[in-house]
């Protein structure tokens, strides 16, 4: 009874001491069986593998020889045969060239009995010679030479399990996989070494996932391929080697049976351990390795096979064995932390070649690769491979790898693809792989489609240019055109020509035309050349537009479009006296500041038209980039010049009107100050030489008209505002909306909502009504949005009363016009629609007061007074804003009921500014100073806590305008005195009673008018604006001017005596302190 061992043999010591070294050690007798042929199969230097057929006693002599490095215990000769051929897979290729060639094979044992094994040159059942070169068996040939040849393994029951990501290996077909993980990439070069060069690949369910080891079974298919590792190099170029590329050849499908567990480093490093802790020792001149029998046997554990005589071993070597217990790839377990599967073969059910199913759609999958391959040049080297690469030389031979190819060479979704790797019926196989390869043929046709639409474009583009290029060359070659440069410079020059340039600025055009015509006009800096000598040649040098100086037509057109503003109609009127006087004008800069919807900027186009100057208009509100205004430096892609440069090409004239919109509302960014760059533009000093960035030569802009406009002044920065002549334009009252309402808003409203020849009539009540209750800021926009809405909702009645609609209107009939050929090219057609509807002289509408809410809704204002009668306490003050003037009443209130232990405070609300509160303190301290000093009896102030509060808190309010009326608040409190409804009053108020100017007198004005106020109380230092109100402002007013708190009083407090403001109070404090003293 012996056991099978399968030796290895260290390549390191020559092949001669190898052989000498094996068969001096082969004293005993083999079994009487047939030998296998010893020879070494192996790709790698570090190692040759030698196969031996022996028992136990044969295993125990050559693990103490000096060259054997490994045993592997082997059942019985199938089980030999089929771990030989896994050695035999790579045939050596790299032989050592000092070897000699009588080394490349070990010399047979000397001839003895029939019990004897012979060599490589004798017969082992005889016992011939073994001299090696007679009586060569035939049988041990055969053998050699299938050794010799690589063979893959028909069982393989445990692999390396090498997860695949993407799409599956399909048998027959090449993969290249690239290994990142050093154990992976370690075992299977591991694996080369050895001669076993094979794995398993298996398809990744989850496509995210990048891993090079199975942790889960339930992470990959089960089904997957034995493939044949052809070839392994680096899988980067550099230094450091990152991974590992390894080509992959698929031999069968496979189906894992289970997944071993992965060793961690901590077993491994065990086992490295113990094996260098085994004690070498020499005795008699001869290496042993000092292990007992014992360690040999738990080393290599077999299911033990008894083989008692030579028929019996036959019947095993017949009988197919059972898997041993210890595979070729049993060593990475021990030494690899890498992914081991116990495997089956996946084999495919027995078919029919000739059954017609099978056939048929065979002949569908041929005849749908043939589509393909004329639709796509790699399908069809892809096809033609596969063709030659067929043992049977006929498709329909082997449909089972028609059906794999199909899959293999088709794009399709990784779980179909896996679906098909899955599916062992051929017939099934076939019908999924024609699923699969028909969406292939479908996209093939969509790409050959995209591919022609696009050739088809290109190819016109290219057949356009060739006969351009051709038709260029024929009209140079006659003469009749350039290359379209020596044109475009003629232009310029004549352009240029026509034009009155400064010298500097001639000088700079005569060198950039210079440097154009010697560019090529395929270079970058010749459109850049080309756009800046357009820009200069657009610019209206010398060109002046002839100016109106009639001022009787500069009134009427000021007039027809604007009612009021009479300031700037008058600055107007004198810029035309000047212009008349002289011949001509300078340019002048002017700023309109006033409340919105006053009219500034349309004033600007009434202007340009009274005096017949071309008009452009553009708004900085907002505007943070100083390029916006000097325009761009040459050298960034797309610079353009300035708004300013921008507007002289558009209206062709050195002295437009240029209208500013929005000066106060300039931004500021890091990309420069806006203000800033205006102070050239707007100083009548500088901008006669106006240097913009882009164009860099100056430009004359001092006789352009420049207007801007305002809400506010504060936002302006000084310097800029210095250089404007500010005009204020004051919000409008009652009256002036009125008739601003009839002349211009009413009439422009009317043929608007196309009820020009209809009787709808507005009346000045219903005007009336609109401004006090519903349009009551400054300007008249909000004002002209009521009257619009009334006219379209009294043209809405009047379709209703005619009851008309779209189906009975009549159309133009369009054919006329087409018809109508006389028409020339300057005449302007009329667009195809309705013709205007006739309304009958009978419809009539008006609108009054009455009426007026059923086309405008509810009022919005009741009325702008609070208090028809004020309380002690409350007085009117009056406030400007950026939308006009405003009343503004102050209210103070007792907190808590007088005492004799009452303490004083003052609380005020109403989101007061911080000057606001500092007048509210100055007042405060006046008021006590005040009673104390004229009413020392009446002790109010130290007592009483008092609220101040100015209502609509919502509205932040800030300002010194309001001391004179909280002052007066808190007096009327203290004495409990009202002030008369009809008083109103502004003015800054000192800790001294001084009352100090103020501004925005007219607003304010305007608003105490609004307000139905008739005595206003004003700083005497305002008297000079109090006069130039025009007297229908001032008409019934009554302006008071004060120099000190005293003439305020006067008016207000004129008839109180000082015993009955002394004890105003006096009787309740003395009720309490009774009362006190009583308790």
């Amino acid at each position: 009874m012996s056991h099978s061992f399968l030796i290895h043999v260290s390549k390191t010591i020559p092949r001669s001491k190898v052989n000498q070294a094996i068969w001096s050690q082969l004293q005993s007798p083999m079994t009487n069986t047939k030998p296998l042929n010893l020879r070494s199969f192996s790709s790698s230097r570090s190692q040759a593998n030698v196969s031996i057929w022996g028992g136990e006693g044969i295993a125990r002599t050559m693990q103490n020889s000096p060259v054997c490095i490994g045993l592997q215990p082997i059942r019985n000769a199938a089980a030999l045969r089929r771990a030989a051929s896994s050695y035999s897979a790579v045939e050596m290729k790299e032989r050592d060239p000092k070897d000699n060639p009588s080394d490349q094979a070990p010399p047979p044992p000397p001839g003895n009995n029939g019990s004897t094994s012979g060599g490589e040159g004798g017969n082992g059942n005889n016992g011939n010679g073994g001299d090696g070169k007679s009586n060569k068996n035939p049988n041990w040939e055969a053998v050699e030479n299938q050794l010799q040849k690589p063979v893959v393994p028909d069982v393989y029951p445990q692999v390396l399990a090498l997860p695949i990501a993407g799409r599956p290996l399909f048998p027959g077909f090449y993969k290249a996989v690239v290994i990142k993980e050093p154990t992976v990439t370690a075992a299977i070069k591991e694996l080369m070494k050895r001669g076993q060069p094979y794995v398993g690949a298996f398809l990744l369910k989850d496509e995210t996932l990048d891993v090079d080891t199975i942790t889960n079974i339930d992470q990959v298919h089960q089904v997957g391929v034995f493939a044949q590792i052809t070839s392994v190099f680096p899988a980067s170029s550099g230094k450091e080697e990152t991974g590992l590329t390894a080509v992959l050849y698929p031999h069968r499908r496979i189906k894992i049976n289970e997944l071993l567990p992965i060793k961690d480093k901590h077993h491994m490093a065990a086992i490295e351990e113990v094996t260098s802790k085994e004690a070498v020792s020499e005795h008699g001149g001869e290496k042993v390795i000092e292990k007992a029998e014992k360690s040999i046997e738990s080393e290599f554990q077999p299911e033990k096979a008894v083989v008692q005589k030579s028929d019996e071993f036959m019947a095993d070597e017949a009988a197919e064995a059972k898997p041993e217990s210890q595979y070729a790839t049993s060593f990475l377990a021990d030494d690899y932390a890498v992914s081991l599967v116990n495997v089956d073969n996946f084999v495919e059910p027995e078919f029919s070649k000739k059954s017609p199913y099978i056939r048929a759609v065979t002949s569908e999958i041929v005849s749908v690769f043939k589509e393909i391959a004329s639709l796509n040049p790699l399908f069809r080297d892809q096809i033609a491979s596969f063709s030659m690469a067929q043992s049977a030389g006929n498709v329909f031979d082997e449909p089972s790898k028609l059906a794999d190819f199909a899959a293999a060479v088709s794009a399709g979704e990784a779980s179909e693809l896996q679906e098909v790797l899955e599916t062992l019926p051929v017939e099934e196989r076939l019908q999924k792989s024609l699923v699969v390869l028909k969406k292939e043929l479908m996209n093939a046709q969509l790409q050959n489609k995209i591919s022609k639409d696009v050739e088809s474009k290109i190819a016109k583009r290219q057949r356009e240019y060739y006969l351009m290029e051709q038709l260029k060359g024929i009209k140079k070659e006659l003469g009749l055109e350039s290359d379209g440069k020596d044109k475009l410079v003629e232009g310029f020059k004549e352009k240029a020509a026509k034009l009155a340039m400064p010298v500097a600025v001639k000088k700079v055009f005569d060198e950039e035309i210079t440097k154009l015509a010697h560019l090529e006009p395929a270079a970058s800096e010749f459109n850049v050349t080309r756009n800046y000598l357009d820009w200069i040649t657009q610019i209206p040098w010398g060109q002046r537009s002839r100016e109106n100086y009639n001022i009787r037509h500069a009134t009427t057109v000021l007039d027809e479009d604007h009612y009021g503003l009479k300031d700037v109609k008058d600055r107007i009127l004198e810029f035309v006296a000047v212009g008349k006087l002289r011949g001509t004008v300078e340019g002048k800069i002017l700023c309109l500041s006033g409340p919105p919807g006053v009219g500034k900027t349309s004033i600007g186009k009434s202007i340009a038209r009274a005096l017949d100057r071309e008009f452009f208009r553009f708004s900085v509100g907002g505007l943070t980039d100083v390029a916006e205004i000097k325009g761009h430096r040459r050298t960034y892609v797309g610079a353009m010049p300035g708004k300013v440069i921008q507007a002289l090409k558009k209206v062709q004239t050195e002295n437009p009107l240029i209208l500013i919109d929005e000066i106060d509302k300039l931004g500021r960014g890091h990309q420069g100050d806006p203000s800033s760059a205006l102070l050239e533009l707007l100083d009548p000093e500088q901008n006669s030489s106006f240097l913009d960035h882009y164009m860099d030569v100056p430009v004359d802009l001092s006789k352009v008209l420049f207007v801007c406009t305002a809400n506010v002044l504060d936002t302006i920065p000084g310097p800029l505002l210095d250089r404007m002549e500010v005009i204020q334009l004051s919000g409008y009252i009652a009256e002036e909306k009125a008739a601003i309402a009839e002349k211009y808003l009413a009439p422009t409203a009317k043929k608007a909502a196309g009820l020009e020849n209809v009787n709808v009539n507005l009346t000045p009540e219903a005007i009336d009504s609109l401004i006090k209750s519903y349009c009551r800021e400054s300007g008249v926009r909000n004002l002209k949005k009521h009257i619009d809405k009334v006219f379209r909702k009294a043209a809405y009645k009047v379709v209703q009363e005619i009851g008309q609609d779209d189906k009975e209107s009549e159309v133009k009939d369009v054919k006329e016009e087409k018809d109508d050929k006389a028409l020339t090219e300057d005449s302007k057609l009329q667009d195809a629609g309705q013709k205007p509807l006739s309304v009958s002289g009978d419809v009539s509408i008006n609108i009054d007061s009455s009426n007026l809410k059923d086309y405008v809704g509810p009022q919005v204002y009741q009325t702008e007074r609070l208090y028809e009668q004020t309380p002690p306490g409350v007085v009117m003050g009056l406030a400007w804003t950026s939308m006009g003037g405003t009343s503004l009443y102050i209210e103070s209130v007792l907190e808590s009921s007088l005492g004799p232990k009452s303490t004083p405070h003052l609380s005020k609300t109403g989101q007061l500014g911080d000057v606001m509160k500092e007048s509210t303190s100055i007042a405060y301290t006046f008021a006590k100073s005040l009673m104390a000093t004229h009413f020392p009896k009446n002790k109010f102030f130290d007592k009483a806590k008092v609220h101040l509060h100015c209502p609509a808190g919502a509205v932040p309010k800030d300002g010194p305008s309001a001391g004179v009326t909280m002052t007066t608040a808190l007096v009327s409190l203290a004495l409990n005195r009202p002030v008369s409804a009809s008083i109103a009053m502004t003015g800054e108020l000192t800790v001294t009673g001084k009352v100090l100017k103020i501004g925005g007198l007219k607003e304010k004005t305007i608003a105490a008018k609004r307000s139905k106020v008739d005595t206003i109380l004003f700083p005497k230092d305002n008297q000079a604006d109090w006069d130039d109100l025009p007297e229908y402002i001032k008409e019934g007013l009554t302006g008071v001017p004060c120099d000190t708190y005293k003439d305020v009083y006067d008016v207000v407090f004129g008839d109180v005596k000082k015993e009955e403001a002394e004890n105003v109070w006096g009787d309740l404090l003395t009720e309490k302190e009774e009362a006190t003293k009583t308790a």
